[in-house]
C-alpha cells in the first residue's frame, strides 16, 4: 500500500441457495429460515442474513472486518447460525454457484423490477461472494477497477463452483459465469478515466433501459463511489470457507497493490475486449484445472502458473497485511483438495454433491 496506509477494511458478501434435503432441489423458504435466524445470535452487529431476489436464496454478509482472523470467526459463525435457522426451516443452505438439482424459483414481489426487466435471465439462481473494499474516495475506487481488471479471470479460477446445474454436468466448472454472461453491464468492467465518466456511462445505460437504476451495474468489478469502495464479484459462492477467505485476501491484496501502483503514476494495463472475454470464458471453462489466457500478454498459459503470477503480484501488499501464511496454505489447500467444482464432479452426481456441500453441521 501507499505511503504506509492502514491496512484496508472489507466486507464479503455471499448467496446460499435453500434446498430440500431429501430432492436437493432448490425450495422457496427464505422468510422461514430469516424467522429462525432472527432468533439466533448474529457473528457482530454489522453482520447481516438478508432477503434475496428468489425465495430460494439467502445472503450473508459478514460486515465490516479488519484482519482475516477477524472475517474467518464470522464467516464460521454465520455459517453455523445459516445452517441451523435452514435446518429449522426444513431445508439446507447449499454454498454452490448454480443449483445441481434445479428447483422452484420464486421471485420476491421486492424484485419485481428486476425480473419484468431482465424475463428469465434472472430466474438462473446463481450465487456469488462479493468482496467490497474501502478506499480513500469515490475517484481512486474507478482508478483502482481499471487495475484489476488483469486479474479478474484468476479469482474467478480459483472459485469455481458450479459445475452441475438442473440435475446435469454443463461441462463448465462456473456454469454461474456462462449464465451471467447474458445479464446487460455484465463480465468485465470498461476502462473508466474517472468518477464522471462511470457515472455518464451508467446513467446512459439506465437511459437506455439496459439498467433498472444507477445501483446495478453488473460487470465482475465495480466502484462504488458513495461508499468509496471498490466491490468484486467475479467468484462463485465458496465452497467453504477458506475458499472464502482466499477470495477476500486475495481481492484486498489486490486493491491495496493498486493503489500502491497509482501512487507510483503507474497505468492500469490496456486489455482488449475480447481478450478479456476470452480470459472470462476460459477460467469459466476450465477453472485452475487447465489452460487460461493472460489477458496483458494475449498468451495462453497454464491456470496455475497464471495463480503464481498474480501471488506474486500482490505479496507486498499481503506482506503489509500479514496475510502470506494463511494466503499460501489456503491456496495449497485448495490445489490439493480441488476447487468447489472438482469436489462436486468428484462425487460423481449432481444429487450426491448436494448431499456432500450442503452447510449442515458446525464443521461444514
Amino acid at each position: 500500500m501507499a505511503d504506509g496506509d492502514a491496512v484496508l477494511s472489507l466486507r464479503v458478501e455471499e448467496e446460499f441457495l435453500l434446498v430440500d434435503p431429501d430432492t436437493g432441489c432448490t425450495e422457496p423458504a427464505a422468510d422461514d429460515v430469516l424467522r429462525y435466524a432472527d432468533t439466533l445470535t448474529a457473528p457482530a452487529p454489522d453482520a447481516t442474513l438478508a432477503a434475496e431476489l428468489c425465495e430460494t436464496r439467502v445472503e450473508m454478509g459478514s460486515g465490516r472486518c479488519g484482519t482475516l482472523a477477524e472475517l474467518t470467526e464470522r464467516l464460521t459463525v454465520a455459517r453455523l447460525r445459516l445452517a441451523t435457522a435452514a435446518r429449522a426451516a426444513g431445508t439446507w443452505a447449499l454454498p454452490a454457484g448454480c443449483p445441481p438439482m434445479g428447483g422452484f424459483v420464486v421471485p420476491r414481489k421486492k424484485f419485481a423490477p428486476v425480473a419484468d426487466a431482465y424475463g428469465a435471465v434472472v430466474s438462473d439462481q446463481t450465487c456469488g461472494c462479493r468482496v467490497q473494499v474501502d478506499v480513500p474516495d469515490p475517484d481512486t475506487a474507478v482508478a483502482v477497477v481499471n487495475h484489476l481488471r488483469p486479474w479478474l479471470p484468476v479469482l474467478l479460477a480459483l472459485s469455481v463452483n458450479s459445475p452441475y446445474c438442473d440435475g446435469a454436468d454443463t461441462g463448465y466448472p462456473s456454469w454461474r459465469t456462462v449464465q451471467r454472461s447474458r445479464l446487460p453491464a455484465g463480465g468485465m468492467p470498461p476502462h473508466f478515466a474517472s468518477t464522471r465518466a462511470y457515472e455518464s456511462r451508467v446513467a446512459r445505460l439506465v437511459e437506455l433501459g439496459v439498467l433498472v437504476d444507477d445501483t446495478a451495474p453488473l460487470w465482475l468489478a465495480r466502484p462504488l463511489p458513495r461508499l468509496s469502495a471498490v466491490e468484486i464479484r467475479v467468484a462463485d459462492t465458496g465452497v467453504d470457507i477458506e475458499a472464502t477467505r482466499l477470495q477476500a485476501a486475495l481481492s484486498r491484496a489486490l486493491v491495496a497493490t493498486a493503489l500502491t501502483d497509482l501512487a507510483a503514476g503507474r497505468e492500469a494495463p490496456a486489455i482488449g475486449e475480447q481478450i478479456a472475454a476470452a480470459a472470462l470464458w476460459s477460467a469459466a471453462r476450465h477453472g485452475v484445472s487447465g489452460p487460461g489466457i493472460h489477458p496483458v500478454l494475449e498468451r495462453q498459459a497454464p491456470a496455475t502458473v497464471l495463480v503464481t503470477e498474480l501471488l506474486s503480484a500482490v505479496r507486498a501488499a499481503l506482506e503489509d497485511s500479514d496475510d502470506v501464511t494463511t494466503v499460501r496454505e489456503d491456496v495449497r489447500r485448495l490445489l490439493t483438495l480441488g476447487t468447489g467444482a472438482d469436489r462436486q464432479l468428484a462425487t460423481g452426481d449432481p444429487h450426491d454433491a448436494v448431499q456432500a456441500l450442503a452447510v449442515t453441521k458446525p464443521s461444514s
